[in-house]
């Protein structure tokens, strides 16, 4: 029996071809979370528990939100591999062997944060549904109240620190002028006229674009708050073309580094030029956060914390704090 091989080979290389590129896509929208749910993806609605009972897409597991469990609550950086494989073993996901895809709310970036960490400790970076829960039910997806919880698994994860860099690292490129340097918070912080660390500025070089460029409109978080607009369509991605119009002065081949304030904003930003093409992307895992702290770091737009005027302003907070509460006691004992 003759075989006639060419059209097998055919269809094997335009299979092996359509696995290549979904697993290159890290950011997908509803028909490609389906698509994934179908491969056998774990979902992880990486939101808090109460927003995960109120509903959620089925089989999606959860266990607590990303940004509390995946940041210490002082240096807000990630915890140790060995902590990790407790959280990620506990509710059985095995970050080394199955794909994963994350989930919050629309144009999160905590749900960016929360699947870079699957890459930061040595699996495949996590895909993101950058639409979240209200893009599932925006197009009248079913949602569930059903808790899930998958058999525990026994893992041991890398403590390599996958696609980030730290401190001295970002202090060698900018005195070498080897990388190009995104900072992705708001223009204030970048300026120094929002100061969230033990100095404002920003690192030196550095180019400001905000995360929320990515979106259709950034004002929207804005607008959600003055009730000028009551969904948050504005924050959905915008397309291919526009997105690379906005990083259009940077080379995609040379090496990038993005940061914010905690790596988490910076998450989104990186996991957009990665989907773009760009070569080689490291967030810098500390931020400003830790850039601020070593003095010897070189910054621009450099503005020091007055530490006593920021006591003055702390005092008197207090004390109109204890005015209020005094007021408060006086007009509940009038109705006793």
């Amino acid at each position: 029996m003759k075989w006639n091989w060419k059209p097998l080979l055919a269809g094997a290389l335009l299979a092996l071809g359509w696995q290549a590129g979904m697993a290159q896509s890290l950011i997908l929208d509803t028909a490609g979370v389906e698509a994934a749910i179908k491969r056998g993806a774990v979902l992880w609605d990486a939101r808090d528990a109460d927003d995960f009972a109120a509903g959620h897409i089925p089989g999606a597991v959860n266990f607590g939100y990303a940004g509390d469990l995946f940041r210490d609550p002082n240096r807000e950086d990630p915890p140790s591999a060995a902590v990790a494989a407790q959280l990620f073993g506990a509710a059985g996901i095995d970050v080394n062997k199955r794909e994963v895809v994350v989930y919050t709310t629309k144009g999160d970036p905590f749900a960016y944060y929360a699947a870079r960490m699957v890459e930061y400790y040595g699996g495949k970076h996590g895909k993101v549904y950058h639409g979240g829960i209200e893009d599932w039910k925006g197009a009248g997806k079913a949602l569930s109240k059903e808790p899930i919880r998958l058999p525990a698994v026994t893992l041991t994860l890398s403590d390599e620190r996958a696609g980030t860099l730290w401190t001295k690292d970002v202090v060698e490129r900018v005195r070498s002028g080897g990388a190009q340097i995104v900072d992705v918070r708001t223009p204030k912080e970048f300026s120094g006229d929002d100061i969230r660390a033990i100095r404002g500025g920003h690192v030196a070089g550095a180019v400001n674009i905000p995360y929320e460029a990515n979106w259709v409109d950034p004002a929207t978080p804005a607008k959600l708050a003055a009730k000028k607009v009551n969904n948050k369509d504005g924050m959905s991605l915008k397309p291919t073309a526009d997105l690379k119009a906005t990083y259009a002065k940077l080379d995609p081949a040379k090496e990038t580094v993005v940061y914010c304030q905690s790596a988490v904003r910076a998450s989104e930003t990186a996991t957009v030029l990665r989907e773009l093409g760009f070569s080689n992307v490291k967030v810098y895992e500390p931020s400003w956060l830790g850039y601020a702290g070593v003095l010897s770091a070189p910054a621009e737009n450099e503005v020091y914390v007055n530490v006593g005027a920021l006591n003055g302003r702390i005092a008197s907070l207090q004390g109109r704090l204890k005015s209020l509460e005094a007021d408060i006691e006086k007009l509940q004992q009038a109705k006793r």
